[in-house]
């Protein structure tokens, strides 16, 4: 795992430090406050996985403007302004190991930098010049607001089904990686198969990143995740290792389940216990290999592409957004 990590980071070190910079420059806002904030979200130790990937799929696509690392500060921006909300949507205390912004500046100021980042996001769209990649950017966060809306009327909800949830996360975290990938094609003039290619792999890589992250909330620690273990069942959310458990549970070990999902103020033991019983009803397997299964789709989607490092780079990205710890 940490040969993968060194060799995907190693490979992409210039890139990074060259988005790192177009964030900083990007931003540009005129109030203070705005800058601190949204640079307490920006600037907390993101993977900048979604604005390397534009880059990466441009360049696979034989892109050789200028302008990638500044139209990839869109994807950054728009997740930055999504997890600004979802913080305060869900009521979260830690991201990234840090308190959240909403904490520190209180809810309305969260809610207006997440609103101006997203408006900054369709401003750089624009300097594209192409209608198109601004259409991509628009329905992006259209479906990430109605995929976390959906998931806040359901929460609690122990009969959210296996399709319901991954309706969810198509929409809450796909389509957002999907549209990275498919603007990194569209900026390089990329023919039809390629930004299909491209497309198909950034969705499913999006879903295997969200089943992952599902996963680690039962198999890690705080120090690992940046968020609290059990944040996801503390917020009444049903992801699913959860929801398969239920469905293989005994009736006497599915009323324990339940009642555990319904008490927020659960202890560590019961926790484990948990944990444990997910484990046992193959939740956690269940959800892995579904994972394993769209990874295995994300890298044949870009099958369409010849050998080449920057293949062999998305490549090892698949493969490290599930095994990654954090």
């Amino acid at each position: 795992m940490n040969y993968l990590k060194q060799k995907i980071f190693g490979a992409v070190k210039d890139d990074l430090g060259d988005i790192e910079t177009a964030l900083e420059e990007n931003l540009t806002p005129y109030v203070e406050l705005v800058h601190q904030t949204a640079s307490h979200i920006l600037f907390s130790g993101g993977k900048r996985l979604r604005p390397l990937l534009m880059v990466l799929s441009a360049r696979l696509c034989g892109y050789t403007g200028n302008y990638d690392k500044t139209f990839s500060t869109i994807f950054e921006y728009l997740h930055a302004a999504t997890l600004l909300h979802d913080d305060l949507v869900d009521g979260a205390k830690l991201r990234r190991g840090k308190p959240v912004a909403h904490s520190i500046w209180g809810s309305p100021v969260a809610v207006l930098v997440g609103d101006f980042l997203l408006s900054r996001s369709l401003s750089i769209g624009t300097e594209t010049g192409r209608l198109k990649i601004i259409k991509v950017i628009a329905e992006t966060t259209e479906n990430m607001s109605q995929g976390e809306i959906h998931q806040l009327t359901r929460k609690g909800n122990i009969d959210l089904s296996e399709s319901e949830y991954l309706e969810i996360i198509r929409r809450k975290t796909a389509v957002l990686i999907e549209g990275a990938c498919r603007t990194g094609a569209l900026i390089a003039d990329a023919a039809t198969e390629e930004e299909a290619g491209l497309s198909a792999y950034g969705f499913n890589l999006g879903m295997a990143f969200q089943m992952a992250d599902d996963l680690l909330d039962y198999t890690s620690d705080t120090g690992s995740l940046g968020k609290e273990i059990g944040a996801d069942l503390k917020e009444g959310k049903l992801t699913l290792p959860v929801i398969r458990s239920l469905k293989a549970a005994t009736p006497e070990d599915r009323t324990w389940i339940e009642t555990i999902l319904a008490n927020k103020d659960f202890s560590l033991r019961g926790f484990e216990k948990l944990r444990d019983m997910l484990d046992a009803y193959g939740g956690l397997d269940y959800t892995r290999n579904k994972a394993i299964k769209y990874v295995s789709d994300a890298k044949a989607a870009i099958s369409v592409f010849a050998r080449s490092e920057t293949k062999e780079i998305l490549l090892n990205i698949a493969d490290y957004a599930l095994e990654r710890d954090a």
